[in-house]
């Protein structure tokens, strides 16, 4: 078939989870895959599971998975055929995309130019108006400074919110909702964009009050054929950060489900896409819905779509990115029951979400059909400080919403994560959460209605109080003793006493 470039060797420049579930798929598909051995993470469970491994482990930066230089050295000299990034690190910088081009090694995922397009926020949303895709109003271009920010916020009328141009998962990023806040947020956001993506360049646009957040899976191949693959509803965040997915969204009906895929299918071929990809949308009160932004690559939460509409995702990056036409239509595409997926992070929610790295002493997952369990770790394994938390990924799969509620509850009672706090108390609250449980909830859910972002059982709480208890009664005799210790004997009994 012309056009075509088979591939039989892999290299995932990714760790954890994301680089088992890559090697699963790659090596079904006959592609023999390299992980690379870092210096931060010797014994990586990830490292088992592909073919071969490439010790990079001389890079003592903790930086090797942003070192394009290095990788693609690595890939040359093995003859390495292609690369696959995952998400994060350079899942989205067309530099790498460009590196593999010149290097004549197959880049999994789109080209370094449309990366480039999409991975500027400005550049998009222009996109997504010749699209004729809804957009918030908005900045023309680049904000040149806090002046120029204060005329456009006061067009544009507060609340707005200053997002970097470059990068994502939330960084760069402030709400403003008065004028005299406004200098000192452009301020922050453009510093943080700066350290963060090497671009201090930022824009300004009307922020939605708590709006829902919602995005649909889109595939294109090299052959101009482009679909979607439903929504996923992302609303359950923690500071712009992703805590809980589910597939489909109980706030969509099938008309609005269709408008937002042919959206996303028409930006798709407007920027002339190929690949995997999601298109971000924020939606109101009043049900309408505007373009936020598009993530050139693979999603951590693409497993809650794949138990849905029953296609593996890494399957059709592989097969599209070697040139196969897709054999999927839209017409192919149906809904299959409900979908979540919980993502367990090493992080002690009574505490702020704050990292609680270690060792993974224990980790039961328990075995029902129900379940799909992609995780980077088992015991023994140490969660490094230098990556992210996430230990694992639930995702439970449900003929509707409330059974897959009920079952991920169940999971929850049984799954166990010893040796590091994590997510799982969190989980059990927001699951038990009248409102959550009947679809009532937006992006500002934790800040509104989680009043205590953990779940403490009925007989944990008593067991608290016997203990809490006891221990004042412990003090109080404690104090009594010290009392009676320093009391001054009365000369009487002195006198008694001396008679024995």
């Amino acid at each position: 078939m012309s056009g075509i470039k088979k591939i039989a060797s892999l290299l995932i420049v990714n760790r954890g989870e994301i680089a088992i579930r890559i090697a699963k798929t790659a090596s079904r598909l006959g592609i023999r895959t390299y992980g690379l051995l870092t210096a931060q993470e010797p014994n990586a469970l990830y490292l088992e599971k592909v073919d071969e491994v490439v010790d990079v482990s001389d890079d003592l930066s903790g930086k090797v998975f942003l070192n394009i230089e290095r990788i693609i050295a690595e890939a040359n000299r093995l003859g390495i055929e292609a690369i696959h990034p995952g998400y994060g690190f350079l899942s989205e910088n067309p530099e790498l995309a460009q590196a593999c081009k010149e290097n004549d090694i197959l880049f999994i995922g789109p080209s370094a130019e449309v990366i480039r397009l999409m991975g500027d926020k400005e550049a998009a949303r222009q996109q997504a108006e010749l699209a004729k895709v809804p957009v918030l109003p908005a900045s023309e271009s680049v904000v040149k400074d806090a002046t120029e920010a204060g005329r456009i916020a006061s067009e544009i009328g507060f609340p707005v919110i200053i997002k970097a141009v470059a990068g994502g998962g939330g960084k760069g990023m402030r709400i403003v909702r008065q004028a005299e806040e406004l200098e000192r947020m452009y301020r922050i956001a453009s510093n943080e964009a700066q350290s963060a993506f090497g671009n201090a360049s930022v824009f300004i646009e009307k922020y939605l009050e708590n709006p829902r957040h919602i995005e649909i899976q889109v595939l294109a191949d090299k052959h101009g054929a482009a679909i979607n693959l439903c929504e996923r509803e992302c609303s359950i965040q923690r500071k712009h950060q992703k805590l809980l997915e589910e597939a489909p969204s109980s706030y969509l009906n099938q008309q609005q489900r269709k408008v937002l895929g042919d959206d996303a299918v028409r930006l798709c071929r407007q920027v002339g896409y190929d690949h995997i990809g999601t298109v971000e949308f924020l939606m109101d009160d009043a049900g309408h819905h505007y373009f936020m932004e598009m993530n050139t690559r693979i999603q951590v939460e693409h497993p809650v779509t794949e138990s849905i509409v029953g296609v593996d995702l890494v399957e059709q990056q592989l097969l599209v990115a070697q040139g196969y036409p897709m054999q999927l239509k839209q017409e192919d595409i149906k809904i299959n029951g409900w979908a979540m997926e919980l993502r367990i992070n090493a992080e002690d929610v009574q505490t702020n979400f704050a990292p609680d790295f270690g060792v993974v002493e224990k980790q039961a997952i328990p075995a029902c059909d129900y379940l799909r369990c992609d995780s980077g770790y088992k015991a023994g394994k140490v969660i490094p400080d230098c990556f992210d938390s996430l230990i694992a990924k639930l995702i439970i799969h449900g003929k509707d919403r409330a059974d897959v509620i009920e079952k991920a509850l169940k999971v929850l009672e049984e799954v166990q994560f010893e040796g590091v706090k994590n997510t799982v108390p969190f989980f059990k609250a927001l699951l038990n959460h009248p409102e959550f449980v009947k679809g009532n909830y937006n992006t500002s859910f934790l800040e509104t209605q989680l009043t205590k972002p953990y779940w403490v059982e009925e007989d944990e709480e008593q067991a608290a109080a016997l203990l809490a208890m006891q221990a004042y009664l412990n003090h109080i005799e404690t104090v009594k003793g010290e009392m009676l210790e320093h009391k001054q004997m009365s000369a009487w009994k002195q006198s008694r006493q001396s008679m024995f």
